[in-house]
């Protein structure tokens, strides 16, 4: 059974950086795409980045990039958002999704954390 569990967030000061973690079971991670996406209050679910499998090559949202890494340890099956230098706008619910194919355009991700909340204060 697959099983996606975030962990992390917290409250933070604009500037601040943060590291969430995505604890998987069920499944390796350098086997599934694995995918970060965040909802703000009152705003639609957003990509934030992803990781591919096998290879580990990474995408970002354009607002994030230079700011935020994605990353995996194999031996501990955990993915993680490396998040530097946060601003209030980063403020939402972040999700950890998986999925075994790659689900370009579109976050219908076979599989779901129950996300983690980061909030930014300024």
């Amino acid at each position: 059974q697959v099983q996606l569990v975030e962990s992390g967030g917290g409250l933070v000061q604009a500037g601040d950086s943060l590291r969430i973690s995505c604890a998987a079971s069920g499944f390796t991670v350098n086997t599934f795409w694995v995918y970060w996406v965040r909802q703000a209050p009152g705003k639609e679910r957003e990509f934030v980045a992803s990781i591919s499998k096998v290879v580990g090559s990474t995408t970002y949202k354009d607002s994030v990039k230079g700011r935020f890494t994605i990353s995996r340890d194999n031996a501990k099956n955990t993915v993680y958002l490396q998040m530097n230098s946060l601003k209030p706008e980063d403020t939402a619910v972040y999700y950890c999704a998986a999925d075994p194919v790659y689900r370009r355009g579109t976050m219908t991700y076979d599989y779901w954390g129950q996300g983690t909340q980061v909030t930014v204060s300024s």
